[in-house]
C-alpha cells in the first residue's frame, strides 16, 4: 500500500517562518541589550498599562471601600452625562480653544526662531541666544506660574509698567481678571517657556540641508529670504509633520494642567477650566470617581483619534508619518 505524500509547506508559510526565526535569532544574539530594556517595559507596564484596570470605574456607580464584584454596573450613564453637562462642555471649549493656540502659536514661533537663530553668522552670539532661549524649559510650571502672575501684577508688574511708560495704557490692568485675556496669557506664557527647546529639534534638521542648494539658489541670485522660503522650509517640512502629528496627542491637555489651575479665579472661572481640573475637581473633591474617570478616558480616545487621523492623511498625501 503506498503512502501517503507528504505535506509541502506552502511558499507563504515559510516566508513567514523565516522573518521569526531571523527575528528570534537575533534577539538571542543581544541578551545583555534585552536585560537592560526589561526595567524600562516593567516600568511601562506597572504604571501605564497595569492603571487601565481602573478604566472599569467610569462604567460602575463606583464606591470606594466596596468590593468590586458588589459595585453597581451602570454602562455608559456617566459618558452620556458628560455631554449634557453644561459645565463639561464649557470645559471641553476651554481645553480645545487653549490647545489650539498653544498648538499654532507653539510651531510658528519655534519653525521662525529656528530659521532666524541659524540665519546667525556669529557663533558666539548665536549660541548664547540659543541658551537664554531654552533655559525656561527646564523651570517648574508653578515657578513660571508665579513669575506670569508676578510680570502681570497691578502692583508694579513689569508689563503694565512698561506699557505705562510707553504711554500704551494710562492705568495698570488687571490682566488676570479679564476674562478674554486669559487664553491668550496661556498661549503667550508657554511659547516663552517652550520656544527655544522645541526649536532645537528644527535647527538640527536645519543643519542635515545639502549647503549646495544654498550656494546653487545663490548663484541663481535667490537672495536671503528666498533661499528661507525655497530651501530651508522645504528641507524640515517632513520633521514639521511628524511632530505635528505627535503633538496632537497632547492637544486635550491645553499646555499642562498647573498654570490654567493656579492662574484661574472665580472671575475667570468660565474660560480657565480644563478637562483635567475638571477630572480634579470631580474626583477628588466632589467624590464622583466614576464620572471623573469617564471624563479621562474622554481625553485619551480622543487624543488617540487624532493622532491616527493626522497619521492616515499624512499617508494619504505622501507625507512622513509615525507608522
Amino acid at each position: 500500500m503506498a503512502s501517503a505524500p507528504k505535506a509541502i509547506p506552502s511558499k507563504t508559510a515559510a516566508m513567514t517562518a523565516a522573518p521569526r526565526s531571523s527575528l528570534f535569532k537575533r534577539m538571542r544574539g543581544q541578551k545583555q541589550l534585552m536585560l537592560m530594556s526589561l526595567p524600562i517595559l516593567l516600568y511601562v507596564v506597572l504604571f501605564a498599562y497595569y492603571p487601565i484596570w481602573g478604566w472599569t470605574m467610569a462604567f460602575q456607580k463606583w464606591r470606594p471601600g466596596t468590593p468590586f464584584s458588589q459595585q453597581e454596573w451602570v454602562g455608559f450613564k456617566h459618558f452620556k452625562f458628560l455631554f449634557k453637562d453644561d459645565t463639561f462642555l464649557l470645559v471641553l471649549r476651554n481645553t480645545i480653544g487653549m490647545s489650539l493656540i498653544n498648538l499654532v502659536l507653539g510651531f510658528v514661533t519655534a519653525i521662525v526662531f529656528a530659521i532666524l537663530l541659524n540665519e546667525i553668522k556669529n557663533k558666539l552670539y548665536k549660541r548664547s541666544i540659543q541658551t537664554i532661549s531654552y533655559l525656561p524649559h527646564f523651570l517648574s510650571m508653578i515657578i513660571v506660574t508665579g513669575i506670569v502672575a508676578n510680570a502681570l501684577s497691578v502692583d508694579g508688574g513689569i508689563v503694565n509698567v512698561v506699557l505705562m511708560k510707553l504711554g500704551f495704557i494710562h492705568e495698570p490692568i488687571m490682566w488676570l481678571s479679564k476674562p478674554h485675556y486669559f487664553w491668550g496669557i496661556v498661549g503667550v506664557s508657554h511659547v516663552w517657556k517652550e520656544v527655544g527647546w522645541n526649536a532645537i529639534i528644527y535647527l538640527a534638521a536645519i543643519t542635515s540641508i545639502d549647503p549646495s542648494l544654498y550656494e546653487a539658489a545663490e548663484i541663481d541670485g535667490a537672495n536671503r529670504y528666498k533661499k528661507m522660503l525655497h530651501i530651508t522650509l522645504p528641507g524640515i517640512k517632513s520633521i514639521v509633520i511628524i511632530l505635528l502629528i505627535m503633538n496632537l496627542g497632547w492637544v486635550m491637555d491645553a499646555g499642562g494642567f498647573e498654570m490654567q489651575y493656579l492662574l484661574g479665579n472665580g472671575v475667570v472661572v468660565d474660560w480657565s477650566q480644563t478637562i483635567d481640573i475638571f477630572v480634579l475637581k470631580y474626583g477628588l473633591q466632589i467624590g464622583n470617581y466614576s464620572l471623573a474617570t469617564a471624563a479621562g478616558i474622554f481625553k485619551t480616545v480622543v487624543s488617540i483619534t487624532l493622532i491616527f487621523a493626522a497619521n492616515t492623511i499624512a499617508k494619504r498625501f505622501g507625507e512622513d508619518r509615525l507608522i
